[in-house]
């Protein structure tokens, strides 16, 4: 008898360490991500490719025979919604891993939320802070899928280097993701024989950069860098235009989108940014081993789905798939267990995924490298690679 009330707590006791997040047939995943505001045009295709790789997850059997649960939240570009809904995921609705949000700020407001509580994050943001340690806090849970700001700095400059320039002036939003990029750029300029001799920023929903853009060009530079993601990239663009400065754009890899070219219209002809293969797919060397990959994520989004009716394909559009698998593929050799995990995913080599092939460590959780970018150029009001 008492072997039995034994057996029948011991039992007890498991099923409530394994919690709500793995209960019955279903794994509960935290989404969060700017289905409103600013923003939305990123967040919105970036929730059904997180349906979209969910699904196909399921229907090959899910992780370990259960099936994955999205649990939605909308931030609305707020990143103090973002934390409110961080919190929500991880005390009541009990998920087993996060996936967002959108934009570096609301990254950054949700950090200390998920590893004071422990909670599996991989983030869908551009900015390097949110997997950054000291002034930044720890990032033990906290992991991300788009390159790192600083890759995307260093894959632009290797291009300017062989292009010869010495020169450059720099355009940034002042905001989270622009002031990262800031960082980046001015860091790692001498590295690569840059000399900065212009930088100017901007607040990320203002509608002129005219008197930004008149500065660098009496400073004279080879070119100019903007950084910021939305509308403001394409406003540059045409002020740049307006102006008649006559010197090469670059915008930064969280533009690389049908919609800039659509904004800037005629303005954004020979612009140039560093960008996931997935922009370039059918350019790619039948060598590269994400070819495969991004040719099927391709179809499935296009022909399967239909999503790019509404959403064309982005740099971004990617993100959400890779930070979902490499998440599933970790459940499937540790569980839910949080600290478990987060080995796993820490753990993550050689995933060949659609923004790149990921080598994830204890110091780089992100795991991509120059290699995983390619460098775009509008031709034709068409990307394709630069020459």
């Amino acid at each position: 008898m008492y072997r039995s009330i034994f057996q029948a707590a011991a039992f007890l006791l498991i099923v409530l360490l394994a919690g709500p997040a793995s209960a019955g047939d279903t794994i509960k995943l935290g989404a969060l991500f700017d289905l409103s505001g600013p923003a939305s045009f990123i967040g919105t295709p970036t929730k059904l490719v997180a349906e979209m790789v969910v699904d196909k997850i399921n229907k090959e059997g899910g992780v370990n025979g259960k099936k994955i649960e999205l649990v939605i939240g909308d931030t609305e570009g707020n990143p103090a919604k973002a934390a409110s809904i961080a919190k929500k995921f991880i005390y009541k609705d009990k998920v087993a891993a996060i996936v967002g949000p959108t934009r570096t700020g609301s990254g950054m407001n949700i950090k200390k939320i998920v590893e004071k509580a422990g909670m599996p994050t991989f983030m869908t943001v551009g900015g390097d802070p949110v997997i950054m340690g000291g002034k930044f806090g720890s990032y033990a849970y906290v992991f991300k899928s788009p390159q790192r700001s600083s890759i995307a700095v260093k894959r632009l400059y290797m291009y300017l280097r062989d292009k010869g320039l010495t020169k450059v002036a720099l355009l940034t939003a002042a905001d989270g993701f622009g002031k990262d990029g800031a960082r980046w750029l001015k860091k790692l300029a001498p590295e690569y024989g840059l000399t900065i001799v212009a930088q100017e920023s901007f607040g990320p929903k203002d509608t002129d950069m005219t008197a930004q853009l008149t500065k660098i060009k009496n400073a004279a530079p080879q070119a100019i860098i903007c950084w910021t993601i939305g509308p403001a990239g394409a406003i540059v663009a045409k002020n740049k235009v307006q102006l008649g400065i006559d010197l090469p754009l670059f915008q930064c890899h969280g533009l690389p989108d049908p919609k800039y070219i659509e904004l800037a219209g005629k303005a954004s002809e020979g612009d140039r940014m560093p960008a996931t293969k997935l922009m370039v797919v059918d350019q790619l060397p039948d060598s590269d081993p994400q070819k495969p990959v991004i040719k099927n994520f391709v179809h499935l989004y296009r022909d399967v789905y239909h999503y790019d009716k509404q959403f064309p394909i982005n740099t971004h559009s990617g993100y959400a798939w890779d930070a979902i698998t490499i998440v599933a593929n970790a459940m499937k050799k540790a569980g839910t267990d949080p600290k478990a995990l987060r080995r796993a995913i820490e753990n993550t080599t050689g995933y060949v995924g659609v923004s790149g092939t990921y080598n994830i460590t204890p110091e780089d959780h992100n795991g991509l490298d120059v290699d995983s970018m390619v460098i775009l150029q509008v031709k034709n009001q068409k990307f394709i690679l630069a020459d």
